[in-house]
């Protein structure tokens, strides 16, 4: 399913000498969005350096394979800010989770115009809009002096005027959040716990029991949820005592486990979980490679579908290729590697610092 959720248009490039691609709709009585990014494409996620304001989104137009950098900065004559670590679009608004910077841009999705800024925020780390007024945002909160963390939020966001009405106390290190069936489910990545949250009310209804690590997740074509655990891997332990992640299934409507797929080495993580278009077949990041995961037959294929490691990981709904962002160490510009669903490269472009995740319109 496509992050960006209204009607494509076909347009026709008037320039490519400016910054930004000026498009004409082919149907003037269309009305379907226009402006420089509602064409198909894919909308690059620049982490960039820590305590530097150089994060940033670059936009790969699929149909004239030409890349814009800098698309915010571009649009709005202004830095985006410290380490952007999520983006959401949701109707015809895209919001940018930016971390280090503690505040969500908000911007027009095929203008990329601002459209304001969610600020009041500790360390956000993802965001999820439930509807046009309301949406939640994760967060870590500072760390102890020993770089430990106490329990997170979930701040919850009127859409309307842009400002936190209410805080939610989840667990530690809350990263990655889906809605199904009226719940927000969230990952607490410090720890072993799944929270789910009523929408109608914002009150806490559980927490789950969950494999170490939870960090990403997404719902499947049946309707389950499944939750991606890293195990515990805590630098403070011996090796002996690190835990193997998992692949975890759970039913949204009564919110119970219904399998666990435990992978076979403690030692490596595994994160980064995103679905197909077709929500059918799961790829994360696993042990140095990028693996794959078929729901319908319940199978995880232990040899890496591309054997190679990514900071970011996206695959395009529409033709299943697979997008890994290469951060180059964080020294300079990362590249893009774009991959068909078997696994062979097609084609490769560069993008800003530290490229950690895709949006697909």
């Amino acid at each position: 399913m496509r992050n960006f959720n209204f009607s494509r248009s076909l347009f026709v490039a008037a320039s490519l000498l400016t910054s930004t691609f000026a498009f004409t709709s082919c149907d003037n009585d269309s009305d379907a969005p226009s402006g420089a990014y509602a064409e198909d494409g894919v909308f690059v996620i620049n982490e960039g350096g820590f305590n530097k304001s150089t994060a940033s989104v670059s936009y790969y137009n699929s149909n004239t394979e030409q890349v814009q950098q800098q698309i915010f900065q571009n649009e709005n004559n202004r830095l985006l800010g410290d380490v952007i670590q999520d983006m959401e679009i949701y109707n015809d608004r895209a919001f940018l989770v930016v971390n280090n910077s503690n505040k969500v841009e908000v911007v027009n999705a095929a203008t990329f115009k601002s459209a304001g800024t969610i600020e009041g925020l500790s360390q956000p780390r993802y965001f999820v809009a439930l509807n046009n007024e309301k949406g939640y945002v994760t967060e870590w909160l500072p760390a102890n002096p020993d770089w430990s963390y106490n329990n997170g939020r979930v701040s919850v966001i009127n859409l309307e005027d842009y400002t936190v009405i209410q805080t939610i106390d989840v667990g530690v290190k809350p990263e990655q959040l889906l809605i199904a069936e009226g719940k927000l489910y969230v990952t607490n990545s410090g720890g072993n716990t799944l929270t789910v949250i009523n929408t109608a009310n914002d009150v806490v209804e559980q927490n789950i029991p969950i494999t170490f690590g939870p960090n990403s997740l997404v719902l499947g074509r049946d309707n389950a949820l499944w939750v991606l655990s890293a195990g515990n891997k805590d630098w403070k332990l011996p090796e002996s005592e690190f835990t193997a992640g998992a692949l975890t299934k759970v039913n949204p409507s009564n919110s119970t486990i219904t399998s666990t797929v435990s992978f076979p080495l403690t030692t490596a993580s595994a994160s980064k979980l995103v679905i197909n278009g077709d929500r059918n077949k799961l790829y994360f990041s696993y042990n140095s490679g990028v693996h794959q995961f078929d729901i319908p037959t319940n199978t995880f294929n232990t040899t890496p579908l591309i054997d190679r490691s990514f900071y970011g990981l996206g695959v395009d709904p529409d033709n299943g290729y697979i997008y890994g962002g290469d951060s180059n160490s964080f020294d300079g510009d990362g590249t893009v590697h774009v991959y068909r669903p078997d696994g062979t490269k097609v084609s490769e472009f560069q993008a800003g610092i530290g490229p950690n995740g895709f949006v697909f319109n």
